[in-house]
């Protein structure tokens, strides 16, 4: 609407300066008459009288041109602000309403109809685009009923699993209990033959083989209870996220003792052999208990599935780097080696992809979201995470100091 009051008056303002213009000169309109010292008295007499006679007729000629002057200014006033007002409504209105539109439609609005006026121009054209505004918003509508179902479903399944991780920790600990007394029961026994000299080499071998084994079962049972317990701790952060309706998981690193690094390698027999080559430095690191776990294992683990091979652990204290605010960070390096294959080339620089999973996963399962969460989770970190192929298959992983 301001556009149409803008262009009218800039059109009424010129329409008035021609008007000015058309009656200025209007004004200086004058009739050239020649030298009339040469006529006589009696001609000049003649003159006179002619002359009045045409200047009456002459002033009413110019009368009656102003009159159609102003006649024809105000017709062409008229038809040009009904030219304006016409172009206005069938061209620049339904381009602004169209505009409008489709602001709105960026901003994510899609219960703004578009006016329809089959009578322009536009009129098709609107109409289509109407019709795809409606499309987009069946469309959004079927995907957030997706979403939600997708998000009961698996809040549904979170909470279902909770329930035989549960009962699982509650028969690790049953038989955790279980053979702690037998333990006792044994080594009791042990003692007491001692004590009373009755023991003899093969009883003794056969009682303490019996006691080793108990003592493997109960280190076994422990692996069960703490694998379960960090079963139980991530499907409680699904279903947290699920029902808060987060993009992702949160990360949230924290000041804990690098010695829990080693812990962790520790906790994963059942990938083989897993050899530390030395110890990790005394320190103080920033890292997420919970997804450093995570990491340690989907490494180890690809190690394990795809190598087979012993895996080598180091760790290497970096020198001292920059970042962008100028503040001085150090590092700790965990280098995770195996002797395999390693990885093709082509799959190298995918590696870290969402769902990629690579030439030589023949019929291993998974679903190429290990090497992708691990990165993730160290970017989240504050560290970082390289790989390279090195006689076999090499991840270096970065955790800042604290």
């Amino acid at each position: 609407m301001k556009q149409i009051k803008k262009i009218l008056m800039i059109y009424g303002i010129l329409m008035i300066a021609a008007l000015g213009i058309m009656v200025l000169l209007w004004k200086n309109m004058k009739v050239l008459t020649n030298n009339v010292a040469s006529y006589s008295a009696e001609e000049l007499e003649t003159y006179k009288k002619v002359w009045n006679n045409l200047n009456g007729d002459i002033v009413k000629g110019q009368e009656m041109m102003l009159k159609y002057v102003i006649i024809f200014w105000i017709v062409i006033f008229i038809l040009g602000i009904f030219l304006i007002l016409l172009v206005y409504h069938n061209l620049i209105k339904p381009v602004k309403e169209m505009e409008g539109f489709a602001s709105e439609i960026a901003k994510g609005n899609l219960d703004v109809p578009l006016p329809i006026h089959r009578n322009n121009m536009f009129g098709n054209f609107t109409e289509s685009f109407d019709i795809m505004r409606e499309e987009l918003k069946s469309s959004k509508e079927r995907e957030l009923e997706a979403e939600k179902a997708k998000r009961e479903m698996v809040a549904e399944l979170s909470h279902d699993l909770k329930t035989p991780v549960a009962t699982i920790r509650a028969t690790c600990e049953v038989l955790e209990l279980k053979i702690k007394k037998e333990i006792e029961k044994t080594e009791e026994l042990i003692y007491s033959l001692e004590d009373t000299g009755k023991s003899n080499v093969e009883e003794n071998r056969h009682l303490e083989e019996e006691l080793t084994n108990l003592n493997g079962n109960l280190e076994k049972i422990g692996y069960i209870y703490n694998k379960a317990d960090m079963i139980n701790e991530l499907v409680g952060n699904v279903f947290r996220a699920t029902l808060d309706d987060m993009q992702e998981i949160k990360i949230e690193p924290k000041e804990n003792n690098s010695d829990l690094i080693e812990t962790y390698f520790g906790n994963l027999k059942e990938y083989g052999n897993i050899i530390l080559d030395n110890h990790i430095p005394q320190c103080l690191l920033y890292f997420d208990k919970l997804r450093m776990e995570q990491v340690i294992d989907n490494i180890v683990g690809n190690s394990y599935k795809y190598a087979g091979t012993d895996i080598h652990v180091s760790f290497t204290e970096t020198d001292m780097t920059t970042d962008v605010k100028g503040k001085k960070n150090s590092f700790i390096k965990i280098t995770i080696r195996d002797s395999g294959p390693g990885v093709s080339e082509d799959d190298l620089p995918l590696l870290t992809e969402k769902f990629h999973r690579g030439s030589n996963s023949g019929d291993k399962q998974g679903y190429g979201l290990g090497m992708y969460l691990a990165n993730r989770y160290m970017e989240k970190q504050n560290g970082g995470m390289e790989y390279y192929n090195d006689n076999g298959f090499v991840v270096e992983l970065l955790l800042r100091k604290v």
